[in-house]
């Protein structure tokens, strides 16, 4: 059984990318409950009503794999936008990657009063060997509003690092694009996401 995270990432792009990103959040949901994967996401910086910029997915499954393959790369979203009715644009990028969120070098300092944990029923995929105990965590980044969630595991313990991993990944993506936007005024995000050569293409 593999467990795999997934950054998925609007770059720099218009408020359309993040509609096209909390689209394919919903996308890859479905398919982690169609192949028995669970599936947990934690959301970047929000704006607006129009979703996040970025976010982590986790999954678990004997299909993750899988489903990170068909997935990684660049997602293309073809449609009128909303929000800009006489914009011309119909295509709209995010980009998928695989991440570790594993503790490595530039790790990020966050102080333990910023943070608020809360204990959820674990659930998801499993029949009657379903975790239904209160051991998944999610954990509340009070200065950034960032939430991270696991309930891969059932002891409540190894779920609490867990979700302070995914956390301490997304800050680190969050502190990346701040230093490379002060030195070249551009979102490191952004430039990872190739147009043109799309791993999947998606018409709303």
């Amino acid at each position: 059984m593999s467990a795999i995270d997934l950054l998925i990432t609007a770059g720099n792009g218009p408020v359309e990318c993040r509609m096209a990103l909390s689209a394919l959040l919903g996308i890859l949901e479905r398919e982690a409950v169609r192949l028995c994967c669970s599936f947990e996401t934690s959301l970047g910086p929000m704006p607006d009503q129009h979703g996040a910029k970025s976010a982590i997915v986790s999954l678990k499954g004997f299909e993750a794999e899988q489903i990170a393959s068909d997935y990684c790369g660049t997602i293309r979203f073809t449609f009128r936008s909303q929000v800009r009715p006489g914009h011309k644009r119909q295509n709209w990028y995010v980009s998928v990657q695989r991440i570790d969120t594993k503790p490595e070098g530039g790790e990020v300092t966050i102080d333990p009063a910023d943070l608020r944990f809360e204990t959820l029923r674990a659930g998801g995929p499993g029949g009657q060997h379903q975790n239904t105990t209160d051991s998944a965590v999610r954990v509340l980044h009070r200065p950034t509003g960032l939430v991270a969630t696991a309930r891969d595991e059932r002891s409540q313990h190894r779920n609490k690092a867990l979700a302070l991993r995914r956390l301490e990944a997304m800050l680190r993506h969050i502190e990346a694009e701040k230093q490379e936007a002060a030195k070249s005024g551009r979102f490191i995000a952004n430039r990872t996401i190739e147009r043109g050569n799309e791993v999947k293409t998606f018409k709303l």
